[in-house]
């Protein structure tokens, strides 16, 4: 039987450290929470290649006394508890004293510091938990802490980290969530000695999200305060018209502690309820403060749960603050119009001119030049493809569906097709606009298909009715849809993208942002032309068919499909990608069609046999023979 013996020192300190210093985020995490308890105002962090190598942290605090500095590295040491009731009135961020000795356990720590009434500082120098060596030193007020070859003398824990960007995002959103936590303390990060964030430290908790997401995000907002008896809700949350595919965007802060609580989020997503759509969430920034005797911050190792003595109140206070603040911040969106002064344009591929007199076809433009992309031109947001119908041609495409062309039968003799790179002219009396390139809906017929299609009508603006032969079909128009627009993106070598004129910025969290960057070739392979931009995603060129789309939204549903490692188990990892954009940009279920739109989609249907369930597995269609319709009536 193996004998049991106590560990040395060093031994029992390395696995102590294992449950605080999980990866440099977490050395951020607790140094910057001893900077907010120290009275800071001003707060640096600096890390490079990923906080691996270098971690710098500087704080303008009270600073440690010297006599205190070597007490500091000492296990359980710490300024904030002194007895075990004060556990149960735990007011601070830290408070086991076991950060600056775990540290220094797997990592060579230098600090820095100087109290107000100290002539000169205390420079400290402490190696893979030895003892440390004190010397003085010039500094300012406050304490200057560097973290230098992190788990240099743990070969073990090492090898478990990510990628340097990886580590730095998690660095960012660690910094990123103690600076919303404490609007008045100017928070800076550097990163690999580029600044990244900058927030003011004047209080105002608008403000700072402006700084930590961006405009986009912070003009999105509706501001929240309220009080229930003992507890205060304040801060921002989303309006639902905002409202993201994730949970990914929502921050809760509990006495200024950030955690992460199942009972305040269940609350703001059932104020939520019947104002967004179901498989969305609201995105938020709440501040719950509540008697320290009522919640309980010493469950878990990294203190980012805590535990509520009684969660009804809690629970009561975020829900009717967030449904007040829904009442009256949510107002409906206005349409804003704006004068545009003519403008001369020159003309280029598919434009069409119509003047007033009959004139000689103008020459047309020459072909852009080729690029990765297959280019349109310029639009203001993402141009929508012009309504076409020609009189004289026997297949048109209609309202802005290229991939749906619809056979029209015309006296006239057969004309040739006109060019999509050749500009038109027509008359006032008959007008002729561009055939816009589409996929042909109504497959050829052939000899073992002759059965004529009748197109009956619509149900419920969802549901097309067609009679073919002895039977009677029921199309689902938004699955048949889909399903056309997946085999266009899966036929395609390269998906054909149209540029923005102006680019489109998404906020993401540093999760999904840190998920995406790895696959910005795959996106560009998907017609999306995306870069980075200043810790968010710059969209400059989608997709043809998403005319008209919801472009940031599915940048977030892609960026979530990306976190949670959909690409991983796709054989082809472009797939689940042409999911999300083929069911954004088919025909929605309550759409109105014209006529020859859904009788064109309905032949498309029965004559494509690769048409016969939508990317996700639903039916597209299903069959309703004469006989069995004639059984209902007992006709038979």
């Amino acid at each position: 039987m193996p004998k049991i013996q106590v560990l040395d020192r060093h031994t029992a300190e390395l696995i102590a450290a294992g449950e605080v210093v999980e990866r440099p985020s977490s050395v951020v995490k607790e140094l910057m929470e001893n900077a907010i308890d120290a009275g800071a105002t001003s707060l640096t962090v600096e890390i490079e290649n990923g906080g691996v190598r270098t971690i710098r942290v500087t704080d303008n605090g009270c600073g440690i006394p010297h006599g205190e500095v070597s007490t500091a590295f000492l296990r359980h040491a710490t300024s904030k508890v002194r007895t075990e009731k004060d556990l149960e009135h735990i007011g601070t961020l830290g408070f086991r004293g076991e950060a600056l000795a775990s540290i220094s356990a797997v990592a060579k720590v230098e600090m820095l510091t100087r109290t107000a009434d100290e002539l000169a500082g205390t420079r400290c120098v402490i190696e893979g938990g030895e003892e440390p060596q004190l010397s003085e030193a010039g500094c300012p007020v406050g304490t200057t802490i560097f973290v230098r070859d992190l788990f240099y003398n743990v070969p073990a824990r090492m090898k478990f980290l990510k990628k340097d960007v990886s580590e730095a995002n998690a660095v960012a959103a660690v910094v990123d969530c103690l600076a919303l936590s404490h609007p008045e303390i100017s928070v800076r990060f550097i990163r690999d000695g580029k600044e990244t964030l900058l927030t003011p430290g004047d209080g105002n908790a608008h403000a700072c999200i402006y700084a930590v997401f961006g405009r986009e995000f912070a003009n999105g907002l509706i501001p929240v305060d309220y009080a229930l008896a003992d507890v205060r809700v304040y801060g921002y949350i989303s309006k639902p018209v905002n409202a993201r595919s994730n949970r990914t965007m929502q921050h809760f802060f509990v006495n200024g502690r950030y955690v992460k609580t199942r009972t305040a989020a269940a609350a703001l997503e059932r104020a939520f309820q019947g104002a967004i759509m179901i498989g969305k969430f609201p995105s938020c920034v709440l501040h719950i403060d509540v008697m320290t005797e009522q919640v309980d911050a010493n469950v878990h190792p990294a203190k980012i749960e805590v535990r509520f003595v009684n969660e009804r109140p809690i629970f009561d206070a975020v829900y009717h603050g967030v449904k007040s603040a829904l009442t009256a911040g949510d107002a409906p969106k206005q349409a804003v119009f704006t004068a545009v002064r003519p403008q001369v344009i020159e003309p280029v591929a598919e434009q069409l001119t119509l003047p007033t007199e009959p004139k000689t076809p103008a020459v047309p433009t020459p072909p852009m030049a080729e690029s990765s992309f297959k280019k349109r031109p310029l639009t203001s947001e993402i141009a929508p493809p012009k309504k076409t119908m020609s009189l004289r041609d026997g297949t048109a495409a209609l309202y802005g569906r290229p991939d749906i062309a619809v056979e029209i039968p015309t006296k006239a003799e057969p004309q040739a097709t006109v060019s999509v790179t050749t500009e038109v002219t027509a008359s006032p009396v008959r007008e002729e606009t561009v055939v816009s390139p589409s996929i042909p809906v109504c497959a050829p017929q052939t000899a073992e298909d002759t059965e004529p299609i009748q197109f009956i009508g619509e149900v419920y603006h969802t549901y097309l009715l067609v009679q073919k032969g002895e039977s009677i079909f029921f199309i689902d128009k938004h699955a048949a849809h889909e399903r056309i627009l997946y085999n266009k993106l899966r036929e395609s070598v390269q998906q054909d993208a149209q540029l923005l004129l102006t680019p489109i910025t998404v906020s993401l969290s540093h999760k999904e942002y840190e998920a995406v960057l790895p696959h910005l070739t795959l996106m560009r392979e998907a017609g999306f032309e995306v870069e980075e931009f200043d810790n968010a995603l710059l969209v400059r060129a989608v997709p043809m068919m998403l005319t008209g789309e919801d472009v940031p939204a599915l940048i977030e549903e892609i960026a979530g499909g990306f976190l949670s490692g959909k690409q991983e188990i796709q054989v082809d990892k472009l797939s689940w990608i042409y999911h999300s954009v083929a069911c954004r940009a088919a025909v929605k279920a309550g759409d109105r069609q014209s006529t020859p739109e859904a009788e064109a989609l309905a032949r498309r249907v029965l004559n494509d046999e690769a048409v016969r369930y939508c990317p996700h597995g639903r039916p597209v269609c299903f069959e309703l023979t004469r006989k069995e319709l004639e059984k209902q009536f007992g006709r038979i």
